[in-house]
């Protein structure tokens, strides 16, 4: 496995690791060392430990310095959209991280190497190895490219100030008229869309839909950056 799953990581992302141990150690469950006890094997949760806070510290930084005007709150919301089980998990499948799994049989059979939580942990352990075996650059180089992409791709959009962005984009050319205006509303009082536009000067530069009006406003806000952009 350990073979198959460095020649992966040096074929997709460039990664030659050194040290095998840290890498088998951040791929193996503990069902597989209970079942193989002659190996002598260690099992991620310690190692994954090591990964969280590493990630935790490589976004709150990246964030820290992309959004300088935005309040430590949304700050906090927006990483904690990012560094969760959900989107980690998801990463963990596009890097197809879920095939080199070591699982014990019984596991194996519950269908767990596609189990969300399991995906999460072991996205945080193989973060934890590679800090080990080459540093924090080289995991910044690793999410750069994994995780950081999806805010362009408007995987948190919810969570995110565009319109502070498009505002401050718009305006280092000067002072410029931002208005946001509502195109349409459908559906029932209780589940209402709501579509926005955003102009500038007086000219269409995006739109948006959402469940609330300050929500489309955001996501024409996004569509305008992107097209700006």
């Amino acid at each position: 496995m350990i073979t198959q799953l460095k020649k992966h990581l040096l074929d997709e992302f460039g990664i030659d690791f050194q040290n095998d141990a840290y890498l088998l150690e951040a791929f193996t469950h503990a069902s597989y060392v209970n079942e193989h006890p002659k190996e002598k094997l260690k099992y991620y949760e310690r190692i994954e430990f090591l990964g969280d806070a590493v990630i935790q510290l490589c976004v709150s930084e990246y964030l820290f310095a992309r959004y300088p005007n935005l309040p430590e709150g949304k700050l906090s919301k927006l990483r904690s959209a990012m560094v969760c089980e959900d989107s980690f998990s998801k990463f963990a499948q596009e890097c197809h991280f879920d095939e080199y799994i070591l699982l014990g049989k019984g596991e194996e059979k519950a269908n767990a190497r596609q189990r969300s939580s399991l995906l999460c942990d072991i996205f945080e352990a193989f973060i934890g190895a590679l800090y080990l075996d080459q540093g924090k650059a080289a995991v910044e180089q690793f999410i750069n490219r994994v995780v950081f992409p999806k805010i362009d791709l408007g995987w948190f959009a919810t969570y995110m100030d565009h319109k502070t962005e498009l505002q401050e984009l718009l305006q280092q050319s000067g002072t410029r008229q931002i208005v946001y205006s509502m195109v349409s509303e459908e559906g029932p009082d209780n589940a209402k869309t709501y579509v926005m536009q955003v102009s500038v000067d007086g000219e269409f530069i995006g739109q948006g839909a959402g469940h609330s009006k300050k929500a489309a406003e955001q996501m024409a806000a996004y569509a305008a950056l992107q097209r700006l952009k």
